[in-house]
């Protein structure tokens, strides 16, 4: 929990600094292709983690990998991560901005989890029914997950909506429980 709160402070102060010199967006660019980078190179990031390596070291890595593909304000952030060793937050700003950049620009991302991926006439669907519960332009991200077993589970910003069996077995579960307790009394 820690982590996601300096992740989140960290981010704001990056968009706030990016909005002064007219470049959110360009920062938004920059986190989203550090944070793929990381996401799919796994040995970066263990190297970028491990505490024996030297911050200078961790440094010229990056450097390395986005020289000339980086503003100044993401290199800024880098160091400044790297100086005072909080490397472990980089994916999870890159992530926070991405999110309060999207909200701060109007627009959502809704995640609809489900058991099987979205027909794109499910999705449209969706997309029409969402967009009358928000002001804003929404895209949609589906995650698949098995383990849902079947229905959805909707979630925009900090709403929830949970639609799927295991949810509502899970529900049921705790009914039971409650009226075991309360019977056994």
């Amino acid at each position: 929990m820690k982590g996601t709160r300096a992740a989140l402070r960290y981010a704001k102060a990056v968009l706030s600094l990016a909005k002064d010199k007219n470049l959110a967006e360009a920062v938004n660019a920059d986190l989203l292709l550090i944070a793929s980078t990381l996401e799919s190179n796994k040995n970066l990031r263990d190297t970028l983690l491990n505490p024996v390596i030297k911050s200078g070291v961790k440094q010229s890595i990056l450097t390395k990998i986005f020289e000339g593909k980086i503003n100044g304000i993401t290199q800024g952030l880098l160091h400044l991560l790297i100086e005072n060793k909080r490397l472990n937050l980089l994916l999870p700003i890159a992530k926070e901005y991405a999110i309060i950049f999207d909200f701060d620009m109007g627009m959502e991302i809704a995640n609809v989890t489900t058991a099987t991926p979205l027909t794109k006439d499910l999705e449209s669907k969706i997309l029409e029914k969402i967009k009358t519960l928000t002001d804003n332009e929404v895209t949609i991200k589906n995650i698949v997950d098995s383990n849902i077993i079947g229905g959805f589970i909707l979630r925009i910003g900090d709403k929830q909506y949970d639609a799927s069996i295991t949810g509502q077995l899970n529900l049921l579960k705790r009914e039971f429980e409650d009226n075991y307790y309360v019977s056994k009394f």
